[in-house]
């Protein structure tokens, strides 16, 4: 993955090059570029971009737009979801095809003042595996990013009447993370980090939601990990409700952030270091990327 502060310049033709926006490419990398702004057309600084690789679900590029706008990433041939965001403005989304040696084109998207989105249906709204996702990112102590996800989960979300008494539950197979290497992940399920044979699942059941403008909420709850449960609050965008699918199912989707700290879940990286273990740094950033889908007006059964 590259990222890159941009520059305006002349198009010169080369296949690296986008409506004026230039970005050296790797061997065997596209290239892709978008030019955001506001509902004046100002340039939209600032704002979040996140870059999803739809055959992974896995993160390929984040980054922000820079003070003109402009937001440019090398990436490798596939098909991405492009996802725009900043507070107080409805959020976009888009599937895009990137091309080895080639930049897309650099397409102008204008953000839209944040309407009231209609929430999702009163009843319980199940998660739909293949179109959600559930991805970590940690400080590799002494090198780069890890960037993992879990391959397996349970979940759902009852919608109440009241939106700030909607209850979502999530459960987690512990033994199902991966970051690409197998022997980290091994390493990882061990006792040394989430030790799955005595802790087999990662729990998260909300207590309340509540509203912050726009398309933005908090969902605070409790997250069970390691034996120990913590408060969290994910920082969560709406996505809105849509007709999607094979079966033209009613769908929801949101996408949900937070910081933990793996301290607080008795995972002493310290100690790990003391012993020459190679670990990951003391904070993870966890996001969930969740479509779900309308089912019933029942009340879901949490996980036992």
């Amino acid at each position: 993955m590259a990222l890159a502060l941009l520059r305006r310049r002349r198009p010169k033709g080369g296949p690296a090059e986008s409506a004026g926006l230039s970005l050296p490419l790797p061997a065997g990398a596209g290239a892709l570029g978008r030019e955001v702004v506001d509902p004046t057309g100002a340039p939209m600084a600032a704002a979040d971009v996140t870059v999803t690789a739809l055959d992974t679900h896995r993160v390929t590029a984040r980054g922000t737009t820079d003070p003109y706008g402009f937001f440019l990433a090398a990436l490798p041939p596939g098909r991405y979801s492009l996802l725009i965001a900043t507070d107080g403005l409805q959020p976009h989304q888009e599937t895009v095809d990137v091309v080895a040696g080639a930049a897309s084109a650099n397409e102008r998207v204008r953000l839209q003042p944040a309407r009231v989105m209609e929430l999702p249906e009163p009843g319980t709204w199940l998660f739909d595996p293949p179109h959600t996702a559930i991805r970590f990112i940690a400080k590799h102590v002494g090198m780069g990013h890890v960037h993992g996800r879990f391959e397996r989960f349970q979940g759902g979300i009852q919608v109440a009447q009241d939106m700030a008494r909607t209850r979502v539950h999530v459960r987690i197979d512990a033994s199902s993370i991966t970051t690409g290497n197998t022997t980290r992940d091994n390493h990882l399920r061990s006792a040394d980090f989430l030790d799955v044979e005595r802790f087999p699942y990662i729990d998260f059941n909300s207590t309340r939601f509540a509203y912050r403008g726009g398309t933005k909420w908090t969902l605070q709850g409790s997250l069970t990990m390691h034996g120990v449960s913590r408060s969290v609050a994910l920082d969560t965008t709406y996505l809105g409700t849509v007709n999607g699918g094979y079966g033209e199912e009613l769908r929801c989707a949101a996408l949900a952030k937070a910081e933990l700290h793996r301290e607080d879940y008795t995972l002493n990286w310290r100690s790990m270091l003391a012993r020459g273990i190679a670990v990951v740094g003391p904070t993870v950033q966890l996001e969930l990327d969740v479509q779900a889908m309308y089912r019933t007006h029942d009340t879901p059964t949490p996980p036992e």
